[in-house]
């Protein structure tokens, strides 16, 4: 599994990116795993490689946080997915 660009540890986001990668090859389902799943389209037109990206990983990942914040789940889920696309734009500009 590489990641393009070369060194993307300075982007807004990269922790989650590199732990949702980690977990997405070791199959486990984590939210980051998720958040990577969601954004695999774009992050693999980045150069990104990624290794079967879960099923309806948009409704998972809700499900995930629903059961871990309860009332909380919707603003969880909508900072996840801001703090991908931060990852993904700055990417992008630095590819």
């Amino acid at each position: 599994m590489t990641a393009a660009p070369k060194n993307m540890r300075p982007l807004p986001g990269a922790d989650l990116i590199a732990r949702g990668l980690t977990d997405l090859n070791a199959r486990r389902e984590t939210a980051e795993a998720l958040l990577v799943s969601i954004g695999a389209p774009r992050l693999r037109s980045l150069g990104f490689e990624l290794t079967s990206p879960f099923d309806s990983p948009e409704h998972r990942l809700y499900r995930r946080l629903a059961q871990e914040k309860g009332n909380g789940a919707h603003s969880a889920y909508n900072a996840l997915v801001r703090r991908l696309v931060s990852f993904e734009r700055a990417a992008q500009c630095a590819s």
